[in-house]
């Protein structure tokens, strides 16, 4: 194991935050791993506990036929935000931005270099436009601030990645994935022994969050340079692990397990692993997901369970305002999985209250919250 420690941009006199990658094993596969880049979302910094152990182990057994890079912290600025005991990982508390929005677009960065480079060999396109991104990382001008520091960091690690997985959660939910509908039939072995509610994809669901920062890139310069064979060579996918209470030691070692598994089929591990279950979410566009909010201010009732299959009209949460007794019962307007629930028992102006994955499109535009 190399341990790999980046001093972070901009630190004020006496203090100096420090992002760290654990690289383990050799060879030209590579995974890229990273937890709670929402820092305040936890379940995959547990995960990542044991992640570490594992691949430890693995290391020394000498089963590793890839290089894989751990990052446990990938967000150590949001780690420390602590306000009158509340932890505030989402976003920075200096410029308010979220952490996971607004990653450099690697493709525009790196496309005019590429002119007349690429060919009809696929391979040495992938090892031309990842070397392209690497270099056009290093060369860039410092960071302005702390913040595009770590996102610089976190993308160069991932850039040349095979396999990307950015594991946050959601507020209550049921494991969930993101990705691009292109990588949608690779990620299903994942999703089933996650034991995944749903799979959302969609090619760019706004703000330019990690995963598609890593995996969009190939698509565009796919597009872009279409004489030429540009394969989509990485798989990225961001991966909710339940919500934000769900550190316990078991279902943390069962997600670990799941991902190393996972990490073996796509040839980075050896030795005999589980097959997948054969059952498996289905995966539905993310533009079909109903983020369902109150009509009014209130207390909160949820009327629907987690993995509830609700249709068109079923009640989902009901708001009542305490002083004058205002009732409202919103209900979903999809057929779909209840996966999310906000862990708020308020309703407040502009927030959703619960997410439904349903089959058909419903809305367009961006498609993340913020």
């Amino acid at each position: 194991m190399q341990r790999i420690d980046h001093p972070l941009p901009w630190g004020t006199p006496g203090t100096q935050r420090t992002l760290s990658v654990f690289r383990f094993g050799s060879g030209p596969a590579k995974a890229y791993v990273q937890a709670s880049l929402h820092a305040d979302e936890l379940p995959g910094m547990r995960v990542a506990v044991e992640l570490k152990q594992r691949l430890f182990d693995l290391e020394a057994q000498g089963r590793l036929t890839g290089t894989i890079e751990l990052v446990p912290v990938a967000n150590p600025i949001g780690l420390g935000q602590l306000l009158q005991a509340s932890h505030l990982g989402r976003f920075e508390f200096g410029s308010g931005k979220n952490f996971n929005r607004g990653f450099l677009d690697l493709a525009e960065l790196i496309a005019p270099a590429l002119e007349r480079m690429l060919g009809a060999d696929a391979a040495a396109n992938v090892r031309l436009i990842r070397a392209a991104m690497r270099e056009a990382l290093a060369c860039m001008p410092a960071a302005p601030s702390e913040l595009e520091g770590l996102q610089r960091l976190l993308l160069g690690h991932a850039c040349d990645a095979d396999v990307v997985l950015d594991l946050h959660c959601d507020m209550e939910a049921l494991t969930h994935l993101y990705a691009i509908p292109q990588h949608g039939p690779r990620w299903r072995s994942l999703a089933a022994r996650l034991g995944a509610g749903a799979v959302l994809l969609a090619e760019e669901s706004g703000g330019n969050s990690f995963d598609e920062a890593c995996s969009m890139p190939w698509l565009s310069l796919a597009r872009r340079f279409a004489e030429a064979s540009v394969p989509l060579a990485c798989l990225a996918t961001t991966v909710e692990l339940g919500g934000m209470g769900d550190t316990g030691r078991e279902q943390a070692e069962a997600s670990a397990e799941a991902i190393l598994a996972f990490l073996a089929e796509q040839g980075l591990i050896a030795g005999d692993w589980p097959a997948a279950p054969a059952d498996c979410c289905e995966a539905t566009p993310f533009e079909g997901a109903e983020f369902a909010l109150a009509p009014h201010a209130g207390v909160v009732s949820f009327l629907q369970p987690l993995g509830a299959q609700v249709r068109v009209g079923d009640p989902l949460f009901e708001v009542i305002d305490p002083l004058d007794g205002r009732h409202s019962v919103v209900r979903s307007q999809v057929d779909g999985v209840l996966f999310v629930r906000e862990r708020m028992r308020f309703a407040r102006p502009g927030l959703w209250l619960t997410k439904v994955a349903g089959r058909q499109p419903i809305r367009q535009g961006r498609l993340l919250s913020d």
